[in-house]
């Protein structure tokens, strides 16, 4: 944890109270927070503060803003996955926040298992945006959608993120043209599910204004792969 995120109503007076017990058993345990000591604070939403430790107990810790400090810049890209198993799909969420992606699209395709879509992990995502924010000393979580039917979002949603400015690349290992590096402008990135997408998707992707892409001839697992891809093309990740 590298920032205390607290919601809007915990900020509303001149000293600010950290109440959760999460938050609490960690500045005890592992930062053994003490009176007079700084911590950085951030609003969920909103921005971020350095603070002034005024008031320690178990119950409670308090705290006073002391300044403003810069909120970290979000990555201008959208990124568009292919839902992973539910294990993968925890690290995935962290992951992506902590790296500072702006949104992230949850996409059904034909080598997704149906049942991923029933995952109780699903309804948790707010605390792995939490984590990654935490992990990242950022306080603006990214927008997170899910599209159930793959030919409808390709076709109906995918062209309107797609301008001459803003590119989409779909990694694939089957194609000549690399991955562009060190980019300059905002993309979207696809990425597929554990075994690829099939021929039948690869060529919708095209169709509908997708660039496919290859990374090398190595087959990435898509945990390691998102990593791998926006410091490729962003390259201060």
């Amino acid at each position: 944890m590298n920032i205390v995120l607290l919601g809007p109503r915990q900020t509303t007076n001149e000293i600010w109270s950290i109440t959760a017990q999460r938050q609490l058993q960690h500045l005890h345990t592992h930062v053994g927070v003490q009176v007079g000591d700084t911590l950085k604070v951030g609003i969920r939403g909103g921005k971020r503060y350095l603070t002034e430790v005024v008031e320690v107990s178990e119950q409670r810790i308090q705290v006073k803003a002391l300044h403003e400090e810069a909120v970290p810049q979000k990555l201008p890209v959208t990124l568009i996955v292919a839902l992973p198993r539910p294990k993968v799909l925890r690290r995935l969420i962290m992951d992506s926040v902590t790296l500072g992606v702006e949104k992230i699209i949850l996409l059904h395709s034909y080598r997704v298992d149906k049942s991923y879509w029933q995952t109780p992990f699903l309804q948790q995502l707010d605390q792995y945006i939490t984590l990654g924010l935490e992990q990242a000393g950022d306080t603006i979580a990214p927008d997170i959608q899910c599209y159930k039917r793959f030919k409808p979002f390709v076709e109906d949603v995918l062209p309107n993120l797609i301008s001459a400015d803003c590119p989409a690349y779909v990694a694939h290992p089957y194609t000549e043209l690399a991955m562009p590096n060190t980019i300059q402008h905002p993309c979207s990135i696809v990425i597929g599910p554990e075994g690829g997408f099939i021929p039948y998707e690869i060529d919708l992707l095209e169709k509908n204004g997708c660039q496919a892409r290859h990374l090398g001839n190595r087959i990435i697992r898509t945990e390691t792969v998102i990593a791998y891809v926006l410091g490729r093309l962003f390259g201060s990740v």
